[in-house]
Parts: C-alpha cells; structure tokens; sequence
C-alpha cells in the first residue's frame, strides 16, 4: 500500500470523480472522510469505502455546515495530508434565461464554498501537505450556454493560484485538476434527464479529440498525482480532458 499513513478529506466524495478519489486512497491504505449534502448516497459510498474511511453530512453552500466540518475532521482524523475540493453544480442556461437564484448557486457552491471550506481546514493541513480543487475544461473560453458556470471555474482556478502563494511558507501545495466530458452518474450537470445525459455524452464523444469521455477513475489517478506524487508543482492546472481545451485536432 502506498499511502497507509495519509489522511484525506474529500468535498464531494459521495459519488462520480470524487468517490472514484475516495476509493483510489482507501485502496491504498490512506484514511479518508467524504462529505455530500445527501445523506443515502454518504451512507451508500461509506458502506463500499469501509475500514478506514469516514464521512460527514455536509453542504458546501452552508456557512454552518462548513465550520462545523473543520471540527468533524478533527475530532475524525486529527490532521490531514490532501484536502480535494470536488463538489460542484453545473446549470447550462442561455445568459437571457439566468436568473439571481441560479447565478447565486453556482457561485456559492463552486467558488465562494469552495473558497471557505479551504480557509476553515487549511489550519489542519500538515506541513507539506496538499489541495486540489475540481475545476472544468470550462474555465478557460467560452462556450454559448456555459457563461455562469464558466465564470465560476475560472474564479476558483484565480483562488486557487493567490492559494498557492499564501500557503507556500507552510510547504502546502495548491493545484487544479480540470477535467473535460467524465463519465458520471450526473454527467456534472444539473437537471438533466436521462435522454439529456445520453445526447451530452455524445457531444462529449463527438468533440474530444480522443473521441471518447473519460472516466471518473482516470480524474482520480490525475488527483492523487497531483496529492501525492507532484511534490515540485504548485498553482498549476492538469488537464483530464482528452486534448478537448488543448487545441488538438482528431485526424479526419
């Protein structure tokens, strides 16, 4: 086992990449605690994780919950090694139909939760310890639909890089994984029904170079990269896209 002493808190560990994550470190040995705001899928994930893993009700757009959760990871784990902020929402609307309500939920969920919650456990990260944040192919362009969302990506990329210098005297790295079309059970988007996800999917085929979507277990290898094994990088961006934001042309 490769991480037998490591400690892990996963934002969004209930499900898709962030359960993929969970399952990666438990499998090699690290004690992990995952959060979600729905408690059957929390209870489901921890029931596969087992042993060594925990898990906390939690909801990253609430200012309580987010406090309360720094107290949970100690009294659970002590200090941690990786904290991987993973939760996200996704609402792809046209910009004459976003509403205040749905520009705020994007944005407390995907920056300013996500901003809290690393100031809130960041005191319990160990010296040379790590975050990594779930960013999108998205935030970087511009995509008809996407403008909210976009935005809120490309703000938590900027956290992420300031992050990266104000907790480099601690020896805590700070970077993103930014992934393209993932095979999920939500596919990251909100709302969607069953016929939607199919049809997204394959657009997902259709545009990535690599003409297939990737999945949630090749985000987690690239997350764990970058915990554990990236020891001389900080503020950077890896891509888990198939060459879909890197400007790569499929042969005809």
């Amino acid at each position: 086992m490769r991480y037998p002493e490591k400690n892990a808190v996963i934002i969004g560990g209930s499900h898709g990449m962030g359960l993929a994550t969970a399952r990666l470190l438990a499998a090699e040995g690290a004690s992990v605690l995952i959060t979600s705001r729905n408690e059957q899928n929390l209870q489901s994930a921890l029931a596969e994780l087992g042993g060594k893993a925990h898990a906390a009700r939690s909801d990253i757009a609430d200012m309580g919950d987010i406090a309360r959760l720094g107290d949970t990871v100690r009294d659970k784990l002590g200090t941690i090694d990786l904290l991987h902020v993973n939760a996200g929402l996704a609402e792809l609307e046209p910009f004459e139909q976003v509403t205040e309500a749905s520009y705020d939920r994007q944005f407390t969920i995907n920056t300013k939760g996500a901003f809290f919650t690393i100031q809130r456990l960041a005191p319990l990260i160990r010296e040379g310890g790590a975050i990594v944040v779930t960013s999108s192919v998205a935030d970087e362009g511009g995509e008809p639909g996407m403008s909210v969302y976009s935005a809120t990506k490309a703000a938590l990329r900027s956290f992420a890089s300031g992050l990266a210098a104000e907790l480099l005297p601690r020896g805590i790295r700070v970077n993103v994984v930014s992934p393209g079309f993932i095979d999920t059970p939500t596919a990251g988007v909100a709302g969607m029904s069953d016929e939607e996800r199919r049809a997204f999917h394959e657009v997902g085929n259709a545009v990535t170079p690599m003409k297939r979507n990737g999945t949630a277990e090749e985000v987690a290898r690239a997350v764990v990269f970058l915990a554990f094994e990236a020891t001389y990088t900080t503020g950077a961006k890896l891509a888990v896209d198939g060459g879909l934001g890197q400007k790569i042309s499929a042969p005809q």
